[in-house]
C-alpha cells in the first residue's frame, strides 16, 4: 500500500473526476442485486398465492430490465472514465520517468544498463496500466459487492450467511501470504524482463561488431540466458499463480454445496421460503465473484507493484547533478571564460582521477588538452560542460560557480562535440537542426557553406533530405562528426568543446574537418582534447594531462622545446606521420 500511494502521488491526473467514478461503480455495485430480489419477489410473491399475479411478474420483469440496462450504462460510463484517467496518469507518469532519466549524471546513467533503464518506463509503465485499468478499480467494486451481497443474504438468512462466510474464512487467511510470495516473484520477473530486453538491444546495435568478430554463437549465448532467467521467473510466479485459482473455485464449490444442504434442511422446517432460497442461490454467485476477482486482482497487482517500485526507483533516485531551476544564474551572451580552481575527482568506489587541477581559459581563447589515455583529458571536459561535478574544488564560468549556472543558460553557452557525435534516425536536415530546432532550411544551408561543406552536401543523394539511418549508420564516422560540428555551428554556442572531432577519419574528410572546425570555432572559446598534432599546433594554448595532474601548458612551440610529456607525444605524432 505504502507503494501504491506513493505511485498515486505521482500521478495526480488519476485522482481527478475519482469521485465520480466511484459513484458510477456504486450504482453498477448496487444495479448487480436487483435480479436476485425479482427472482424472490416473483416466485414468493407472483407465483406463489393461490393463483399466479401475472401483472405482479410481468412488472418485477420490465424494473429488472430497467435495472440492468441503467446498470450496465453506468459501468460503461466508469470504464470510459476510468480508461482515461489512466492513460493521461500514466503518460505523465512515462514523462516523469524519461525526463529523470535524462536528469541523472552520466555516472548514474552508466551505471544501469540502457536496457534496463527502458524497460522501467516502458514495459514496467504497461503492467501498472494493466492493474489501473482493471484491477484498481475492480477490487474496489468486488469490495462493495461484497458488502451488498452480505448484506442481503443476512437479510435473507443469517445462518446460511454464516455458512457461506464459514467456508471462505480460511481463504481469506491464506491469501496474504499469497500476496507476499507474489510480490517477491513478480519484481524477480521484471528484473529478469529488463535484463532481457539490455541483451536484446545490446545485440541489435552491436550487430556488426558482432558478426566482424564471428561471436554470433557467444551472443546466442549470452541471449539464451538472459531468455532463459525470464522463462523461469515467469514459470515460477505462473506455479504459485496457477495454486490460488483453484483455491477459489473448490471454496466457491464448498459453500455453494453447504448452502443447498442447509437451505434444504431450513426449508423443511420452514425458515426459509423456496424463493428467498433461489434468489440466496444467485447471491452466492454474487459473493463469490469478488473472491474470484480477489485473486485476479492479486495477480495483477503484484505485477503492477513490482512494476511500481522499479520505476519509483528510477524517480527517487536523486540527481546527483542538479539544475539550479528559477533560482540558478543565467548567463548574458558573450565572450565565455573558465576557472578550474583546484579540482579534485573520483569515480564512485575508484581513485582520484583528477589532482588539485587549476586552469584559466580566456575568453575566445583555442585551448588543446592532450595527454596519455587515462591522464584525465575526457573527466576534465566532462566536468567542464557540467556532465559531472567535481568532488573538490570548483568550476567558474564568467565568475559563477558551474553549479549555480541554470542548465537552460548552460547548455545555450556551452555545447560539446563527443567523439562519437550522435545521429538520430531522421533526415540529414533534422539532425543539424537539432541544435536550434527553430532554423530553416535556409539557415542550415548557411551554416554549411560558411563551414566549407556545401561541396559535401551536394555530394549527397537527397541534399538535406538525405536520410542518416539509425545512429546515423548510413554515413561514415568522419561525415558523423560532420554533421555534428555543423549542429554545433547552428547552435551558436559562445563555448565549443571538442572530443577527439579529428579521429579515425580519412584524409579528405580531415581537410573538410579542418576547414569546418576553423569556422566553427572562430570567434568562440573553444577547447579540443586532441590525439592530432595539427590542432595541438593551431592552438593558443596547450594543457598537458598526465596522471590526472596538468603537468604543462603554454604555446606549442614553447612546449614542444622543452623536455618532458609533451615532448614525448609531439615525438610519436610526427613518428606516426611519417610511417
Amino acid at each position: 500500500m505504502a507503494t501504491v500511494r506513493h505511485g498515486l502521488s505521482l500521478t495526480p491526473e488519476f485522482r481527478k473526476g475519482l469521485a465520480g467514478t466511484l459513484a458510477l461503480a456504486v450504482v453498477a455495485t448496487v444495479g448487480k442485486i436487483i435480479v436476485p430480489i425479482a427472482v424472490q419477489q416473483t416466485i414468493d410473491t407472483g407465483l406463489g398465492g393461490a393463483a399466479p399475479d401475472l401483472a405482479y411478474v410481468r412488472t418485477a420483469v420490465l424494473w429488472c430490465a430497467a435495472a440492468v440496462v441503467l446498470t450496465a450504462l453506468c459501468a460503461y460510463l466508469m470504464n470510459v472514465r476510468l480508461y482515461r484517467a489512466t492513460e493521461s496518469s500514466l503518460a505523465t507518469l512515462r514523462v516523469r520517468g524519461f525526463r529523470h532519466v535524462h536528469d541523472l549524471s552520466v555516472l548514474t546513467q552508466n551505471s544501469e544498463r540502457r536496457g534496463a533503464l527502458v524497460s522501467r518506463v516502458t514495459g514496467d509503465v504497461d503492467q501498472i496500466s494493466t492493474f489501473m485499468q482493471w484491477g484498481g478499480l475492480m477490487i474496489i467494486i468486488a469490495l462493495g459487492q461484497l458488502l451488498v451481497a452480505t448484506v442481503l443474504m443476512f437479510v435473507y438468512s443469517w445462518q446460511l450467511t454464516l455458512t457461506v462466510w464459514a467456508c471462505f474464512l480460511p481463504l481469506m487467511v491464506v491469501l496474504p501470504r499469497f500476496q507476499r510470495w507474489l510480490s517477491g516473484a513478480y519484481t524477480r520477473v521484471r528484473e529478469r524482463t529488463g535484463d532481457m530486453l539490455s541483451a536484446v538491444s545490446e545485440s541489435v546495435v552491436g550487430a556488426a561488431v558482432i558478426r566482424a568478430h564471428g561471436s554470433e554463437a557467444r551472443t546466442a549465448e549470452r541471449l539464451d540466458v538472459a531468455i532463459d532467467a525470464n522463462k523461469a521467473a515467469q514459470a515460477r510466479t505462473q506455479r504459485i499463480v496457477a495454486t490460488v485459482f483453484p483455491l477459489t473455485e473448490i471454496v466457491a464449490s464448498v459453500a455453494l454445496a453447504a448452502v443447498v444442504l442447509v437451505g434444504v434442511r431450513l426449508g423443511l422446517a420452514g425458515e426459509i421460503t423456496v424463493g428467498r432460497l433461489v434468489a440466496f442461490l444467485f447471491l452466492i454467485t454474487l459473493f463469490v465473484s469478488p473472491m474470484q476477482i480477489a485473486t485476479e486482482v492479486l495477480n495483477e497487482a503484484q505485477n503492477a507493484i513490482a512494476g511500481w517500485r522499479r520505476i519509483l526507483g528510477v524517480l527517487d533516485t536523486p540527481p546527483d547533478v542538479a539544475d539550479p531551476g528559477p533560482e540558478g544564474v543565467e548567463l548574458p551572451r558573450g565572450p565565455i571564460s573558465v576557472s578550474f580552481e583546484n579540482v579534485g575527482f573520483a569515480y564512485p568506489g575508484g581513485a582520484p582521477v583528477l589532482h588539485e587541477v587549476s586552469a584559466d581559459i580566456p575568453p575566445r581563447s583555442r585551448i588543446a588538452v592532450v595527454g596519455e589515455t587515462g591522464s584525465g583529458k575526457t573527466t576534465f571536459a566532462k566536468l567542464l560542460t557540467r556532465l559531472m561535478d567535481p568532488v573538490s574544488g570548483r568550476i567558474t564560468v564568467d565568475g559563477h560557480d558551474l553549479r549555480t549556472v541554470r542548465f537552460s543558460s548552460l547548455r545555450r553557452r556551452i555545447v560539446m562535440v563527443p567523439q562519437d557525435g550522435f545521429l538520430f534516425d531522421g533526415t540529414l536536415a533534422e539532425n543539424i537542426a537539432f541544435g536550434r530546432p527553430s532554423a530553416t532550411e535556409e539557415e542550415i544551408r548557411l551554416a554549411m557553406t560558411e563551414l566549407g561543406l556545401a561541396d559535401w552536401l551536394e555530394g549527397l543523394p537527397a541534399d538535406l533530405s538525405t536520410r542518416v539511418g539509425q545512429r546515423g549508420e548510413s554515413l561514415s564516422a568522419g561525415e558523423r562528426q560532420l554533421v555534428a560540428l555543423a549542429r554545433a555551428y547552428l547552435a551558436d554556442p559562445d563555448l565549443l568543446l571538442l572530443d577527439e572531432a579529428t579521429s579515425a577519419v580519412d584524409p579528405a574528410t580531415e581537410v573538410r574537418l579542418a576547414r569546418a572546425l576553423e569556422g566553427v570555432t572562430r570567434g568562440r572559446t573553444a577547447v579540443s582534447i586532441a590525439h592530432r598534432l595539427s590542432t595541438a599546433e593551431a592552438a593558443d594554448e596547450v594543457f598537458v594531462f598526465d596522471r590526472g595532474r596538468i603537468v604543462q601548458r603554454g604555446p606549442h612551440a614553447e612546449l614542444v622545446r622543452q623536455p618532458g610529456v609533451y615532448a614525448d607525444l609531439h615525438a610519436s605524432w610526427v613518428s606516426s606521420a611519417r610511417s
